[in-house]
């Protein structure tokens, strides 16, 4: 493949988990890759690549410097934080780190003169819709402040894109989930909330159980239903939406949906882990969360037909598959 090196891509978040994913990609891809990360949430050790910047997007010394030092073309923004539950908790560490980030790192391309920005949003923007399936023309009203957050984000950039000040696009997905297990990477955080993981650690001995929040929501079998989408389907699709916007044929703001079009409930995911680990593990039925849609489901067609993508890796026993075999070889914690 021929060198992309004249092409440098600043991977905001790539030590964390889609963005690790992404940046390993990219090298494959032939482009050059810088990474800026706080670490704030622990990395993968195959993470750790060099270029890496360990520093805030709201320390413009550093932004600065990144800048300076390499001949960034675009910019890949995954940096944030990501749990509904702890932005309940702390809102307004939710919209400084997500909000104040973002704004922070449009400042320093401004200062430099990059344009390009694919962001890092997700289905959160929608909240607690009536669809069965949510395209991206459905209204936005996130409930709760980690969806408010990136909202709020993607309007920025709309507004930026209007001035032409940037050209972006925002791609939301679903259900982030599987692993690249020979490379290496996957989800493990320092305190696991997302569901795949915390079956798995049950199922590998590593939590005592596993709870369901929730069993009378309005779906086939009481629990919330997801639309999971592997982790590398999400790697190609912010690869294909960069290359539309290097290529000059994707000017302006737009966002698209990145999911399957079909769901699966807690009930099946927990299903789906004892069949792979071929284990079984206690399950507690517990209080639903706040903040928690009962369904959000993808129709990902505009970004099929605006980038040419669609998942290729996101069957469910090929989700779990991947995510336990990353799991069982990821057995000690994670560096802080």
């Amino acid at each position: 493949m021929a060198s992309r090196s004249d092409q440098t891509i600043l991977v905001t978040g790539g030590a964390g988990y889609i963005g690790a994913h992404t940046a390993q990609q990219l090298r494959t891809r032939g482009y050059d890759v810088v990474v800026v990360d706080r670490l704030s949430n622990g990395a993968c050790p195959a993470a750790l690549v060099e270029p890496l910047v360990r520093a805030d997007l709201q320390d413009a010394t550093a932004l600065d410097a990144v800048f300076q030092a390499h001949d960034i073309a675009a910019v890949i923004h995954f940096a944030a934080s990501i749990e509904v539950g702890e932005s309940l908790r702390q809102p307004l560490a939710y919209f400084a780190n997500n909000v104040g980030g973002s704004l922070a790192l449009l400042q320093a391309m401004q200062r430099h003169s990059v344009r390009a920005l694919v962001f890092s949003s997700t289905a959160a923007v929608y909240g607690n819709q009536e669809l069965e399936i949510i395209p991206e023309t459905a209204a936005l009203a996130p409930c709760n402040p980690y969806g408010a957050s990136k909202a709020m984000a993607e309007q920025i950039l709309a507004e930026q894109a209007k001035v032409g000040a940037v050209n972006a696009i925002a791609l939301r997905y679903f259900n982030a989930s599987g692993a690249a297990p020979e490379l290496g990477l996957g989800e493990r955080h320092q305190t696991e909330t997302h569901l795949i993981p915390l079956v798995i650690q049950a199922a590998l001995g590593q939590r005592e159980q596993v709870s369901i929040f929730g069993s009378d929501y309005p779906t086939p079998d009481g629990t919330c239903l997801r639309d999971y989408i592997h982790v590398m389907d999400l790697a190609e699709a912010h690869i294909l939406a960069l290359e539309a916007l290097l290529s000059g044929q994707h000017p302006g703001f737009a966002a698209y949906n990145l999911g399957t079009g079909q769901g699966y409930s807690v009930r099946q995911i927990i299903e789906a882990v004892r069949q792979v680990a071929g284990q079984d593990f206690q399950v507690l039925e517990a209080e639903r969360r706040a903040g928690d849609p009962a369904r959000l489901i993808a129709d990902p067609s505009a970004a099929q037909a605006a980038l040419g993508w669609q998942a290729q890796h996101s069957g469910l026993e090929r989700i779990v598959s991947d995510a336990y075999r990353f799991f069982q070889q990821m057995f000690e914690p994670w560096p802080r």
